[in-house]
Protein backbone atom coordinates (compact mmCIF):
# COMPACT_ATOMS: atom_id res chain seq x y z
CA UNK A 1 0.00 0.00 0.00
CA UNK A 2 2.68 3.06 1.09
CA UNK A 3 5.19 1.17 -2.11
CA UNK A 4 1.79 2.39 -4.50
CA UNK A 5 1.13 5.57 -2.90
CA UNK A 6 4.88 6.70 -2.88
CA UNK A 7 5.37 5.32 -6.60
CA UNK A 8 1.79 7.60 -7.05
CA UNK A 9 3.66 10.48 -5.33
CA UNK A 10 6.72 10.27 -5.42
CA UNK A 11 7.33 14.18 -3.62
CA UNK A 12 4.94 13.58 -0.56
CA UNK A 13 6.11 12.59 2.33
CA UNK A 14 4.05 9.81 4.86
CA UNK A 15 4.02 8.84 8.10
CA UNK A 16 2.99 5.26 9.79
CA UNK A 17 1.37 5.72 12.86
CA UNK A 18 0.84 1.70 14.33
CA UNK A 19 -2.29 1.10 16.13
CA UNK A 20 -3.25 -2.31 17.99
CA UNK A 21 -6.43 -2.48 18.27
CA UNK A 22 -8.96 -3.81 20.89
CA UNK A 23 -9.74 -6.78 18.42
CA UNK A 24 -6.01 -7.27 18.85
CA UNK A 25 -5.88 -7.15 22.36
CA UNK A 26 -8.87 -8.93 23.32
CA UNK A 27 -8.18 -12.44 22.45
CA UNK A 28 -9.98 -14.50 25.02
CA UNK A 29 -13.45 -14.32 23.15
CA UNK A 30 -15.08 -14.60 20.16
CA UNK A 31 -15.64 -11.77 18.10
CA UNK A 32 -19.47 -11.82 18.67
CA UNK A 33 -19.37 -11.57 22.26
CA UNK A 34 -17.19 -8.83 22.38
CA UNK A 35 -18.10 -6.41 19.74
CA UNK A 36 -17.53 -7.82 16.47
CA UNK A 37 -15.68 -6.49 13.50
CA UNK A 38 -15.67 -2.80 15.35
CA UNK A 39 -12.93 -3.71 17.59
CA UNK A 40 -10.58 -3.91 15.08
CA UNK A 41 -11.43 0.00 13.76
CA UNK A 42 -12.76 1.91 16.57
CA UNK A 43 -10.22 2.87 17.80
CA UNK A 44 -8.15 4.10 13.91
CA UNK A 45 -11.87 5.86 13.37
CA UNK A 46 -11.73 7.88 16.26
CA UNK A 47 -8.19 9.06 15.43
CA UNK A 48 -9.77 9.92 11.84
CA UNK A 49 -12.29 11.70 13.61
CA UNK A 50 -9.81 13.70 15.54
CA UNK A 51 -7.50 14.70 12.79
CA UNK A 52 -4.35 12.36 14.38
CA UNK A 53 -4.20 10.59 11.04
CA UNK A 54 -5.57 10.95 7.99
CA UNK A 55 -6.36 7.66 6.85
CA UNK A 56 -6.58 4.26 7.79
CA UNK A 57 -5.24 1.05 6.33
CA UNK A 58 -7.94 -1.97 6.86
CA UNK A 59 -8.21 -5.62 5.38
CA UNK A 60 -11.81 -5.05 3.59
CA UNK A 61 -13.13 -8.57 5.47
CA UNK A 62 -12.45 -6.86 9.31
CA UNK A 63 -14.75 -3.39 8.42
CA UNK A 64 -18.04 -3.33 9.36
CA UNK A 65 -21.06 -2.96 6.93
CA UNK A 66 -21.73 0.72 8.42
CA UNK A 67 -18.95 3.26 8.59
CA UNK A 68 -18.86 5.62 11.52
CA UNK A 69 -20.29 9.06 10.16
CA UNK A 70 -18.33 11.77 8.51
CA UNK A 71 -16.20 8.32 7.22
CA UNK A 72 -15.71 6.84 3.90
CA UNK A 73 -14.22 4.01 2.38
CA UNK A 74 -12.58 3.00 -0.60
CA UNK A 75 -10.88 -0.31 -2.06
CA UNK A 76 -7.06 0.43 -3.38
CA UNK A 77 -5.21 -2.16 -5.05
CA UNK A 78 -5.53 -5.15 -6.52
CA UNK A 79 -7.38 -8.10 -5.12
CA UNK A 80 -5.52 -10.71 -3.42
CA UNK A 81 -6.29 -14.14 -3.67
CA UNK A 82 -9.53 -14.29 -1.85
CA UNK A 83 -9.48 -17.70 -1.02
CA UNK A 84 -9.10 -19.47 2.21
CA UNK A 85 -6.43 -21.59 3.03
CA UNK A 86 -5.70 -24.31 5.79
CA UNK A 87 -2.53 -25.37 7.02
CA UNK A 88 -2.49 -28.82 8.53
CA UNK A 89 0.00 -29.89 11.33
CA UNK A 90 0.53 -33.04 9.18
CA UNK A 91 0.63 -31.91 5.22
CA UNK A 92 -2.63 -33.96 5.01
CA UNK A 93 -5.51 -31.88 2.83
CA UNK A 94 -8.85 -31.36 4.54
CA UNK A 95 -10.85 -34.52 2.85
CA UNK A 96 -7.73 -36.34 4.27
CA UNK A 97 -7.51 -35.52 7.97
CA UNK A 98 -8.79 -38.41 10.19
CA UNK A 99 -12.14 -38.60 11.58
CA UNK A 100 -13.15 -35.96 14.14
CA UNK A 101 -9.74 -33.68 13.27
CA UNK A 102 -9.51 -30.11 15.09
CA UNK A 103 -9.73 -27.81 13.55
CA UNK A 104 -8.92 -24.01 14.38
CA UNK A 105 -11.07 -21.18 13.34
CA UNK A 106 -13.33 -18.23 14.98
CA UNK A 107 -14.65 -17.46 11.95
CA UNK A 108 -18.10 -18.19 11.97
CA UNK A 109 -18.50 -18.56 7.98
CA UNK A 110 -15.70 -20.56 8.02
CA UNK A 111 -17.00 -22.95 11.11
CA UNK A 112 -20.34 -23.34 9.30
CA UNK A 113 -19.18 -24.19 5.84
CA UNK A 114 -16.70 -26.53 7.43
CA UNK A 115 -19.50 -28.65 9.37
CA UNK A 116 -21.87 -28.60 6.61
CA UNK A 117 -18.81 -30.27 4.21
CA UNK A 118 -17.59 -32.56 6.92
CA UNK A 119 -20.03 -32.46 9.88
CA UNK A 120 -17.26 -35.36 11.72
CA UNK A 121 -14.86 -31.83 12.26
CA UNK A 122 -14.43 -30.59 15.91
CA UNK A 123 -14.10 -26.55 15.10
CA UNK A 124 -12.26 -24.86 18.25
CA UNK A 125 -12.30 -21.08 18.64
CA UNK A 126 -8.96 -19.56 17.41
CA UNK A 127 -7.87 -16.00 17.47
CA UNK A 128 -4.45 -13.94 17.46
CA UNK A 129 -2.34 -12.87 14.48
CA UNK A 130 -0.88 -14.59 11.79
CA UNK A 131 2.17 -16.01 13.53
CA UNK A 132 0.01 -16.43 17.06
CA UNK A 133 -2.37 -18.92 14.97
CA UNK A 134 0.50 -20.96 13.44
CA UNK A 135 2.43 -21.04 16.85
CA UNK A 136 -1.33 -22.43 18.31
CA UNK A 137 -1.22 -25.11 15.14
CA UNK A 138 1.54 -26.46 17.01
CA UNK A 139 0.80 -25.92 20.69
CA UNK A 140 -2.38 -26.80 21.16
CA UNK A 141 -3.43 -29.93 19.90
CA UNK A 142 -4.62 -29.07 16.68
CA UNK A 143 -5.17 -30.77 13.33
CA UNK A 144 -5.16 -28.00 11.37
CA UNK A 145 -6.25 -23.99 10.87
CA UNK A 146 -8.11 -21.99 8.47
CA UNK A 147 -6.54 -18.88 7.64
CA UNK A 148 -7.11 -16.34 4.74
CA UNK A 149 -4.72 -16.91 1.80
CA UNK A 150 -4.17 -13.24 1.13
CA UNK A 151 -2.49 -13.53 4.68
CA UNK A 152 -0.10 -15.70 4.21
CA UNK A 153 0.74 -14.53 1.23
CA UNK A 154 1.23 -10.69 1.82
CA UNK A 155 4.02 -12.24 4.57
CA UNK A 156 5.35 -14.44 2.03
CA UNK A 157 4.25 -17.75 3.74
CA UNK A 158 2.45 -18.87 0.74
CA UNK A 159 4.46 -22.18 1.57
CA UNK A 160 2.68 -23.06 4.52
CA UNK A 161 -0.16 -23.43 3.16
CA UNK A 162 -1.59 -27.19 2.87
CA UNK A 163 -4.30 -26.16 0.54
CA UNK A 164 -6.54 -23.14 -0.79
CA UNK A 165 -9.79 -24.40 -0.55
CA UNK A 166 -12.26 -24.66 -3.10
CA UNK A 167 -14.85 -22.15 -3.41
CA UNK A 168 -17.52 -25.18 -3.21
CA UNK A 169 -16.31 -26.32 0.16
CA UNK A 170 -15.61 -22.60 1.54
CA UNK A 171 -16.76 -19.24 0.16
CA UNK A 172 -15.08 -16.35 1.51
CA UNK A 173 -16.06 -13.01 3.50
CA UNK A 174 -17.27 -10.34 1.87
CA UNK A 175 -14.02 -8.46 1.09
CA UNK A 176 -11.67 -11.05 1.81
CA UNK A 177 -8.26 -10.46 0.41
CA UNK A 178 -8.86 -7.04 -0.59
CA UNK A 179 -7.35 -3.71 1.36
CA UNK A 180 -9.70 -0.86 2.50
CA UNK A 181 -8.79 2.45 3.07
CA UNK A 182 -10.93 4.74 5.49
CA UNK A 183 -11.03 8.48 5.50
CA UNK A 184 -13.07 11.59 6.18
CA UNK A 185 -15.23 11.91 3.63
CA UNK A 186 -14.79 15.55 3.52
CA UNK A 187 -11.06 15.29 3.19
CA UNK A 188 -10.91 16.20 -0.79
CA UNK A 189 -6.52 16.37 -0.46
CA UNK A 190 -6.56 12.56 0.83
CA UNK A 191 -9.18 11.46 -1.68
CA UNK A 192 -6.93 12.63 -4.30
CA UNK A 193 -4.29 10.74 -2.90
CA UNK A 194 -6.41 7.62 -2.81
CA UNK A 195 -7.66 8.08 -6.38
CA UNK A 196 -4.35 7.55 -7.68
CA UNK A 197 -4.25 4.13 -6.02
CA UNK A 198 -7.87 3.05 -6.20
CA UNK A 199 -8.77 -0.05 -8.12
CA UNK A 200 -12.24 0.01 -9.65
CA UNK A 201 -12.46 -3.39 -10.57
CA UNK A 202 -11.74 -4.22 -6.50
CA UNK A 203 -14.03 -1.61 -5.74
CA UNK A 204 -17.19 -2.36 -7.71
CA UNK A 205 -16.82 -6.18 -6.48
CA UNK A 206 -16.78 -5.49 -2.68
CA UNK A 207 -19.16 -2.92 -3.20
CA UNK A 208 -21.52 -5.73 -4.16
CA UNK A 209 -20.26 -8.02 -1.55
CA UNK A 210 -20.21 -5.76 1.39
CA UNK A 211 -23.84 -4.50 -0.04
CA UNK A 212 -25.29 -7.77 0.47
CA UNK A 213 -23.80 -8.30 3.87
CA UNK A 214 -25.27 -5.00 5.16
CA UNK A 215 -28.46 -6.41 3.48
CA UNK A 216 -28.35 -9.78 5.65
CA UNK A 217 -27.39 -8.11 9.04
CA UNK A 218 -23.80 -9.74 8.73
CA UNK A 219 -20.92 -8.71 10.54
CA UNK A 220 -19.55 -11.61 12.42
CA UNK A 221 -22.48 -12.47 13.90
CA UNK A 222 -24.00 -14.76 11.12
CA UNK A 223 -22.43 -17.36 8.85
CA UNK A 224 -22.78 -15.24 5.72
CA UNK A 225 -20.11 -15.21 2.60
CA UNK A 226 -20.08 -13.54 -0.83
CA UNK A 227 -17.23 -13.36 -3.53
CA UNK A 228 -17.90 -11.38 -6.44
CA UNK A 229 -15.37 -12.09 -9.57
CA UNK A 230 -15.27 -10.70 -12.66
CA UNK A 231 -15.44 -12.86 -15.97
CA UNK A 232 -15.03 -10.40 -18.74
CA UNK A 233 -16.98 -7.65 -18.71
CA UNK A 234 -19.34 -9.60 -16.03
CA UNK A 235 -19.72 -9.31 -12.11
CA UNK A 236 -20.40 -12.59 -10.98
CA UNK A 237 -21.46 -12.87 -7.62
CA UNK A 238 -21.94 -15.94 -5.43
CA UNK A 239 -23.28 -15.91 -1.50
CA UNK A 240 -24.34 -17.80 1.17
CA UNK A 241 -25.56 -17.83 4.44
CA UNK A 242 -26.18 -20.88 6.72
CA UNK A 243 -27.00 -22.01 10.10
CA UNK A 244 -24.33 -22.20 12.78
CA UNK A 245 -23.75 -25.66 12.61
CA UNK A 246 -24.06 -25.81 9.08
CA UNK A 247 -26.77 -27.93 8.13
CA UNK A 248 -29.08 -25.19 6.15
CA UNK A 249 -27.15 -23.53 3.70
CA UNK A 250 -29.27 -20.53 1.79
CA UNK A 251 -27.02 -19.81 -1.61
CA UNK A 252 -27.27 -17.46 -4.57
CA UNK A 253 -25.55 -16.26 -7.73
CA UNK A 254 -26.36 -13.41 -9.43
CA UNK A 255 -24.74 -11.46 -12.61
CA UNK A 256 -23.99 -7.95 -14.07
CA UNK A 257 -22.72 -6.55 -17.24
CA UNK A 258 -19.97 -4.27 -16.51
CA UNK A 259 -21.51 -2.66 -13.37
CA UNK A 260 -21.50 0.80 -12.50
CA UNK A 261 -21.09 1.13 -8.07
CA UNK A 262 -25.03 1.54 -8.39
CA UNK A 263 -25.35 -1.07 -10.82
CA UNK A 264 -22.75 -3.44 -8.08
CA UNK A 265 -24.45 -2.20 -5.17
CA UNK A 266 -28.10 -3.56 -6.98
CA UNK A 267 -26.17 -6.80 -7.62
CA UNK A 268 -25.68 -7.42 -3.99
CA UNK A 269 -29.16 -6.81 -3.06
CA UNK A 270 -30.72 -8.77 -5.38
CA UNK A 271 -28.16 -11.53 -3.88
CA UNK A 272 -29.10 -10.58 -0.98
CA UNK A 273 -33.08 -10.71 -1.29
CA UNK A 274 -32.55 -14.60 -3.27
CA UNK A 275 -30.64 -16.06 0.09
CA UNK A 276 -33.39 -14.30 2.17
CA UNK A 277 -36.37 -15.79 0.51
CA UNK A 278 -34.84 -18.97 -0.02
CA UNK A 279 -34.09 -19.73 3.57
CA UNK A 280 -34.22 -16.31 5.92
CA UNK A 281 -36.42 -17.81 8.40
CA UNK A 282 -34.66 -20.95 9.25
CA UNK A 283 -31.63 -18.62 8.89
CA UNK A 284 -33.53 -15.74 11.01
CA UNK A 285 -33.40 -13.36 8.36
CA UNK A 286 -36.68 -11.15 7.67
CA UNK A 287 -38.93 -12.21 4.69
CA UNK A 288 -37.65 -16.21 4.07
CA UNK A 289 -39.69 -18.84 3.74
CA UNK A 290 -39.30 -21.87 6.06
CA UNK A 291 -36.92 -24.22 4.07
CA UNK A 292 -34.06 -24.01 1.93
Amino acid sequence: MLDRLREAWPRAAFEIHAVKTKGDRLLSLPLPEIGGKGLFTQELENSLLGHEIDFAVHSLKDVPEELAPGLALRAVGPREDPRDALVSRSGRLLADLPLGAVIGTSSLRRAAQLRHWRSDLRVTPLRGNLATRLRKLETEGLDGIILAAAGLLRLGLAERATEYLPLSVCLPAAGQGALGVEYRADDAATFALLEAVGHRPTELAVTAERTLLSRLGGGCRRPIAALAVWEGETLRLRALAATEDGRLLARAEEMAAAPCPAEAAALGEKAAACIAGRGGAVLGLEGGKESI
